[in-house]
């Protein structure tokens, strides 16, 4: 819970922010329309368009859906990514709690060396974790099997460090 919780809370900033944006960009639209067409116009010529292809394309979205084309084009916000804190908090909430089933399996079947289970069985899970999603996103396995294991060993011995500190180890 605690997870998803801070995950919709970021999320939902975000939204906030860009909702925010939306309507500063639909005042501006209404207010100075002539600035925020030769804003498009400055966006079009800054990704290869001649002055007057520039011209033309800022004109004809600015007829169609001003707003749309500045959210999209100047601000970058689209609608498949635009921030949507219940799936993000969904997902976060998914995501750890099938993280941590592997854990506790461990810890239930081990007994008395359940640290070193666990610890053990974490670190190769994150491996394989890291690999696929590296593998899943085209980059390096290796890499992203070891990035993945190297700050979960990192989060794992400074939970320990502090659960010694405070004398709650197992």
């Amino acid at each position: 819970m605690s997870m998803a919780a801070g995950e919709y809370v970021s999320v939902q900033s975000q939204a906030d922010t860009e909702r925010a944006d939306i309507m500063r960009e639909t005042t501006e639209l209404e207010t100075q329309p002539e600035l925020e067409r030769a804003e498009l116009v400055a966006i079009y010529r800054n990704r290869g368009l001649d002055e007057d292809l520039a011209v033309r394309v800022a004109d004809r979205l600015m007829a169609h859906d001003a707003l749309g084309a500045h959210v999209r084009d100047e601000l970058g916000i689209t609608e498949t990514l635009r921030a949507r804190p219940a799936q993000a908090a969904i997902a976060s909430a998914m995501s750890f709690a099938l993280g941590a089933a592997l854990p506790i399996a461990v810890a239930l079947a081990s007994g008395s060396e359940a640290a070193l289970y666990i610890t053990a069985s974490t670190l190769v899970a994150l491996l394989g974790l890291g690999g696929l999603a590296a593998y899943a996103g085209g980059a390096s396995i290796r890499k992203g099997a070891l990035r993945v294991a190297f700050w979960g060993a990192l989060a794992l011995a400074l939970t320990a460090g502090v659960g010694r500190l405070f004398g709650t180890a197992i």
